[in-house]
């Protein structure tokens, strides 16, 4: 199929309020149309192809690589999200390619070893801006990754770059001081993905916690929407292991929060009726919502999961040696610049040093900053 018939499907079959990829504001460097794939095809297809978004196969979500071979990965989790995210953007007639896009790059700026790594270097960076992931990932798609004679970075289309500056969580919490200004909502496949987000790594943290241990089926006995589920799957399978428990219970999960926020969000939309994507970005509010109920059992779930998970003696203790580890780095970087490779230590004469070595450690996998910490700390380490 000819992108232009892609186009046209577009323009017939997805809502008037959705992005239509015809009517991006296009790249930083124009380019030629590409003959078969629209531009937000094109967009998701570079992000696949990038060295940042490979890297995130050795980049801890919530347990560091060497925990297990069964835990979910920073490229795990990105792509559980963009499967969310499609779903919910199907269900909404709106741009499936857009809100792929940007899910698979809303990533690729984090640190190794998760947001303790994002921590470490925030606080390191406090006098010089401090680091933000969202912030970061900028950079590596409009800069940091050098694939093309013509330009530096993916050269992704506004709306991509948009989408990813605006990603919003309990954790990202982006400064939207970007060069294009970007005032109003994000745009709904944007929505889509911060929520996305969201259902994926409650969902997920809860099933890697009880997998590892750091959680039991007893700690989770008075959180609303678990305990339902998990009444259900004790009376109409009682002879089911708890291992089957688990992953049945997480199944039914994603897909109650899935119908819950697809439902709510129609009826966001019904009720607000945009005409057009500048007419929610001007909106009052954000349309991509859980309903009150779940949003509120969401929040309960959430704050289960940091006093039991995230604040686990387990978890602590992994996060201490990682914030460790990205603060000996940085220091040896900054103290000795004849520490780094040529190719790093040679952007340090048109760049800001302090800049150069947040890109590096930001786009190491947590066994490349694990290795690269034996080789400075430890006298007997081969370097």
């Amino acid at each position: 199929m000819f992108r232009e018939e892609y186009e046209k499907r577009e323009m017939q079959f997805l809502a008037p309020y959705a992005m239509k990829s015809c009517e991006t504001r296009g790249r930083r460097h124009p380019e030629a149309k590409h003959p078969y794939r629209t531009e937000f095809q094109r967009d998701r297809d570079r992000i696949v192809h990038s060295t940042a978004f490979r890297r995130l196969e050795y980049k801890t979500q919530v347990f560091v690589n060497h925990e297990g071979d069964h835990f979910r990965t920073r490229l795990t989790h990105t792509l559980e999200v963009a499967i969310i995210a499609r779903s919910i953007a199907r269900s909404l007639r709106l741009n499936e390619d857009l809100t792929e896009a940007i899910a698979l790059a809303h990533d690729l700026g984090h640190t190794p070893f998760g947001h303790s790594g994002e921590e470490a270097l925030n606080e390191l960076l406090k006098d010089k801006g401090g680091f933000e992931h969202n912030r970061q990932c900028i950079r590596v798609v409009d800069y940091l990754e050098r694939r093309y004679p013509e330009f530096d970075g993916l050269n992704l289309t506004f709306e991509v770059r948009e989408g990813i500056l605006k990603h919003h969580s309990d954790y990202d919490n982006p400064q939207l001081d970007w060069e294009l200004g970007l005032g109003g909502n994000p745009s709904l496949e944007c929505q889509i993905v911060n929520l996305a987000d969201e259902i994926a790594y409650n969902c997920h943290d809860v099933d890697d916690g009880l997998a590892s241990g750091v959680l039991n089926e007893a700690q989770l006995s008075g959180i609303e929407i678990w305990q339902e589920h998990f009444k259900y799957i004790t009376s109409q399978f009682p002879e089911a292991d708890e291992q089957m428990r688990r992953h049945t219970i997480i199944r039914r999960l994603i897909d109650h929060l899935v119908t819950d926020l697809t439902e709510q969000s129609e009826k966001n939309i019904e009720s607000d009726t945009p005409e057009s994507p500048e007419d929610v970005r001007k909106g009052k509010r954000h349309l991509i919502t859980f309903s009150e109920a779940i949003a509120r059992q969401s929040v309960q779930l959430k704050l289960f999961l940091y006093q039991n998970m995230y604040r686990h003696y387990r978890m602590v203790r992994m996060s201490e040696k990682a914030k460790r580890i990205i603060s000996e780095l940085f220091n040896a970087y900054m103290g000795n610049i004849d520490v780094l490779p040529d190719h790093i230590k040679g952007r340090m004469d048109n760049e800001l040093r302090h800049m150069v070595v947040a890109d590096y450690i930001a786009g190491m996998t947590d066994r490349f900053a694990s290795a690269e910490y034996k080789k400075l700390v430890d006298p007997f380490e081969k370097v």
